[in-house]
């Protein structure tokens, strides 16, 4: 399977997405197996620690359903448009990935269309279930890459500048809670040509965020409902906010 969906009768506006939820390789992809030791397959560069537990909480508290990928973005990463060179990677935060590194065109069209295509068929068909849909991507960042120093931001609110409006209200919110470091396209830039947010929100005029939060805060199911918990109040605040400003 190339998703898994929760809640798809919620009736809620939100459409709470998990782009990297698993570091899963199907069986028939390398034989289950990328050629990297366990301790890099567990990283983030194989799928995005504690996202999909968050993504899963603020789907119940938003009443939304939520869509999360099956298989490792290292098999190829839904999040890259089809034609972006990083759609399968070869070479992630130092590590070589063998079962990638002399893929062929065949290769990659066969787990776009085992895997890729799908997931993006189901997340289009969820997001159009009704006009106001507002999509919102959960991912999780590493403390630090390989040889850079550690990244100050619990929490990050990615953003193209296509479409700001829902993440800087985002933003506001969340910077009115106590002791929260609050990264503003942070760690990274949010505008990615091509990705899913591009793809889904931007190029439909939906409204959109992107929450990334630091994968060693949510390392468990308690501190991924306690996220969610905290980020539930400040994305209704910002989603009213954006509809009444």
């Amino acid at each position: 399977m190339a998703f898994q969906i929760e809640g798809e009768d919620r009736p809620g506006r939100w459409l709470v997405t998990c782009d990297h939820a698993t570091n899963r390789v199907p069986d028939w992809v390398a034989g289950g197996d990328l050629g990297l030791p366990a301790d890099d397959m567990a990283r983030h560069i194989a799928w995005d620690p504690g996202a999909a537990g968050v993504a899963r909480a603020l789907g119940v508290l938003l009443d939304s359903p939520v869509i999360c990928s099956d298989f490792s973005r290292l098999v190829i990463d839904p999040n890259r448009g089809e034609d972006d060179p990083t759609l399968v990677m070869r070479l992630y935060d130092g590590s070589l990935i063998p079962a990638n590194r002399r893929i062929d065109a065949e290769g990659i069209e066969e787990r776009l269309s085992r895997l890729y295509r799908p997931y993006h068929a189901a997340y289009a068909a969820l997001a159009a279930r009704r006009p106001d849909t507002v999509i919102l991507a959960i991912h999780s960042f590493t403390p630090s890459l390989k040889g850079r120093p550690p990244r100050p931001w619990q929490i990050g609110v990615l953003h193209s500048h296509l479409d700001s409006r829902l993440s800087h209200a985002v933003i506001g919110q969340l910077r009115r809670l106590p002791g929260l470091c609050v990264g503003d396209n942070e760690p990274y830039s949010g505008h990615l040509p091509g990705d899913a947010i591009d793809r889904h929100a931007l190029a439909m005029g939906r409204h959109n965020t992107l929450i990334e939060v630091r994968n060693d805060l949510i390392a468990d199911a308690a501190a991924q409902a306690d996220w969610a918990a905290r980020l539930a109040p400040a994305l209704t605040a910002a989603l009213k906010e954006v509809d009444h400003g």
